[in-house]
């Protein structure tokens, strides 16, 4: 079987596994390895499901022609966000020691009081911002959780593209 001749249904949905996987992963090195997640890590599995669940929906609904643009949209929208805030957390992972944010409060206790916070988009902001807890590396395969995420990222949008752009075979009957 050649991947890049499955129909986009298949593709899709073999997207969404390998982003059920990835969060597998995640948990895994969370509870296994006791790789705590920071508000970045866990900002970017939030977005890893939210990617698996536009291709979970995306391979059920297989639209055909036009239809299925819009879910390679969504998909390389998705990605594009997930590529941002894995940016974002490699480049505070950068920083001299002196230069890293300090630690803020925890993210469930952010949530929590997200109304005294100033709402939900504050919490966000915040998160975004970073905090030294981000800036740890704890190398998996040579590579920090977030080299991998931006490397998920960047392969998931583009195999939705690459999806998106084969031409859909003849049914058998």
């Amino acid at each position: 079987m050649n991947p890049l001749r499955w129909s986009f249904r298949v593709s899709l949905l073999a997207g969404f596994l390998v982003c059920a996987g990835l969060i597998g992963f995640a948990l895994y090195a969370q509870y296994v390895l006791q790789m705590d997640p920071c508000p970045l890590c866990i900002l970017q599995r939030v977005v890893f499901i939210g990617l698996g669940l536009v291709f979970l929906v995306g391979g059920l609904h297989a639209p055909r022609g036009g239809g299925r643009w819009v879910y390679v949209g969504l998909l390389v929208l998705v990605a594009l966000v997930g590529i941002g805030i894995a940016a974002r957390h490699l480049w505070i992972q950068s920083l001299p020691p002196g230069q890293v944010p300090s630690c803020g409060a925890p993210l469930g206790y952010l949530l929590e009081t997200r109304a005294s916070n100033g709402g939900l988009v504050r919490v966000l902001l915040k998160v975004l911002s970073g905090s030294g807890e981000c800036a740890a590396v704890q190398p998996i395969l040579g590579l920090s959780m977030p080299w991998w995420s931006l490397i998920w990222f960047v392969l998931l949008g583009l195999w939705a593209v690459l999806a998106g752009a084969r031409r859909p075979t003849a049914t058998r009957r």
